[in-house]
């Protein structure tokens, strides 16, 4: 068979198979039985695809999956963040857009404690929006960055999304980590930026409202008690891979007994809560572990139909500069961001990605760096951004109209952003050649 015609059956089945409503990963696997047995020799074939995926589930490099997922869990089961937002909020004073910088401000901090990305929405959005509607602020002004910070996890490690993609694409973790945290701040500014710019230029947008005054001691305590601690988190999970005291899975650990540490510190660390955490680790985990089966032996079906070759062929023979096939690569996923998940994203595109930008000489770091700011758009890009859903779940009386309306402004920085990445690779590639390791 052609390898153009394999191609076409192969994500065909699984588009078809998605359209139906099944769980992704039964949607890969099921399609990677039909490939085995029609491409590497029917029983044999299967029976190999079993030995393949059991050999995917026993990689190293998956062990920070479910720490860094605990990481998450353990504080927002525990109701940590909420103290980590009132001691940002004693600091802005009436600066214009305070409330939507709160956001801002919460969402990039406790993106250096998670990588759950939905789960910062939703505490964003259950937290914020009720007092930044008692104080007049329309959709634009909260739904909007409650949108952008929350997603704001995926560029920041620990990022559970970018270990996913490191075991997809074969990626270094440790690098890829480190790699996506400056784009994540330079995205965390652009936020900032805007919002105080339109909160001056349409004001009814973000009311201004006088704050009881809060004395610089009062800030300094609250400070040394809620955020100076979470530098202790960060410090075990980025500072120890710095410095190459520990690898990315060992950062993971170090990360996960730090969290506990930290809610233990603040009292609210009891059997109940553990309980909960775990238990919600477990069922992501193996969720995403059986997404790593299917993407993994789906990568192995596209080299065996000669079409992941076939396609380095077609994109190396382009009669355009290579930079020119990164960017193509961009826009397909902006395009299937709005009707796909992130995890469906990565598994259709990054088996064939990866080869091609091998044969083109890209820096994977560097390039996975972008996909995943493209991942985290998606995942606020209309019609089906799962953060929208999300918000809307915690503020049901917001237009679904509106929340599409507010993120978009964000999705435009972010366009920004990943275009200085694209132009200028050391924005990423800056701080992993500090990397001692």
């Amino acid at each position: 068979m052609a390898w153009p015609l394999a191609l076409l059956l192969i994500l065909g089945s699984v588009l078809f198979m998605m359209a139906t409503g099944m769980p992704l990963a039964f949607c890969f696997i099921l399609v990677n039985l039909m490939g085995a047995f029609l491409f590497w020799g029917g029983g044999i074939g299967v029976e190999q695809l079993v030995i393949n995926m059991a050999g995917s589930l026993t990689l190293f490099a998956l062990l920070p999956v479910p720490l860094f997922v605990l990481m998450g869990e353990v504080l927002f089961q525990t109701g940590t963040a909420p103290l980590i937002i009132d001691a940002i909020d004693k600091w802005l004073g009436r600066i214009p857009g305070r409330l939507s910088l709160v956001a801002v401000g919460a969402g990039t901090v406790i993106g250096f404690l998670s990588g759950a990305s939905m789960a910062s929405v939703a505490m964003l959005g259950s937290t914020l929006v009720p007092e930044m509607e008692k104080r007049g602020y329309k959709n634009p002004m909260s739904l909007g960055p409650i949108l952008a910070a929350g997603a704001l996890d995926v560029m920041i490690p620990p990022s559970g999304l970018a270990v996913l993609m490191c075991a997809i694409g074969v990626i270094s973790v440790g690098k890829l980590l480190i790699a996506i945290i400056m784009p994540g701040l330079l995205m965390a500014a652009f936020y900032a930026v805007y919002i105080v710019i339109r909160a001056q230029l349409q004001p009814s947008l973000a009311p201004p409202y006088e704050t009881p005054p809060i004395s610089l001691s009062e800030k300094l305590i609250s400070t040394a008690r809620y955020i100076l601690p979470t530098t202790f988190v960060i410090f075990m999970v980025i500072g120890v891979m710095m410095l190459g005291v520990v690898t990315p899975t060992e950062a993971a650990g170090t990360g996960a007994l730090a969290s506990f540490i930290l809610v233990a510190f603040y009292g609210r660390l009891n059997w109940e809560t553990a309980k909960k955490s775990f238990v919600a680790t477990f069922k992501v985990t193996v969720m995403l572990f059986m997404i790593i089966c299917g993407a993994s032996t789906f990568a192995q079906n596209l080299a065996y139909t000669g079409a992941t070759r076939g396609f380095i062929e077609l994109a190396v023979g382009l009669p355009v500069p290579p930079i020119v096939v990164v960017i193509i690569m961009q826009i397909i996923m902006l395009i299937l961001g709005c009707f796909m998940d992130t995890v469906g994203i990565m598994m259709i595109t990054l088996p064939i990605y990866v080869p091609v930008l091998q044969a083109l000489h890209f820096d994977l770091v560097w390039f996975g760096a972008i996909m995943l700011l493209n991942l985290e758009m998606a995942i606020v890009t209309p019609p089906y951004g799962t953060a929208l859903f999300t918000l809307k779940g915690v503020v049901p009386k917001a237009p679904m109209g509106d929340i599409y309306k507010a993120g978009l402004p964000f999705l435009g920085m972010n366009l920004i952003v990943m275009a200085l990445m694209i132009a200028f690779p050391p924005i990423s590639l800056w701080l992993p050649s500090y990397m001692m390791r």
